[in-house]
């Protein structure tokens, strides 16, 4: 699926509730259904600065692709890693930068977040474009000097 069929699929979603408690509530449960992150990728590289909670990405490079892992110790936060990954994952840097992620403002999480909250959300966001800048330029490397090799570790 493309990233805004993927975001429609989650408008849908938050569609279905009136009340903000019961989307917390979805939020909660997408974030419960988040696989863990392996505790080797709880590094201080890979917290997100700028968020109150601890926020943690992974993102690694396969087919031309970005695949993201992340994990939040807060419930809410959980949530709203698990949508971010659940959009961006599994498509290519230039998805990734192109992507207008009008799925916040649509579902309503920009207006009903804490203040706090919505910068972490900014942070979150603007890591996973920076993992995408800087996959982008070391798949052009690569391509440029005729190596394969797709690290970025």
């Amino acid at each position: 699926m493309t990233i805004n069929e993927l975001q429609d699929q989650v408008i849908e979603e938050f569609s279905a509730f009136d009340d903000w408690m019961d989307k917390y509530a979805l939020l909660i449960d997408l974030g419960n259904s988040l696989p863990p992150l392996a505790e080797r990728y709880k590094t201080e590289s890979n917290l997100i600065e700028g968020c109150q909670s601890r926020v943690w990405f992974q993102a690694d490079y396969a087919d031309g692709k970005i695949i993201f892992q992340g994990e939040s110790d807060a419930v809410i936060v959980k949530g709203i890693v698990s949508l971010l990954i659940r959009i961006l994952s599994g498509h290519t840097p230039q998805e990734i930068l192109d992507a207008d992620l009008y799925f916040i403002d649509k579902v309503g999480l920009r207006e009903h977040l804490s203040p706090t909250r919505s910068n972490g959300l900014v942070a979150m966001v603007k890591q996973m474009r920076l993992y995408a800048v800087a996959y982008q330029a070391k798949s052009a490397s690569c391509r440029s000097s005729g190596n394969s090799a797709n690290v970025l570790r």
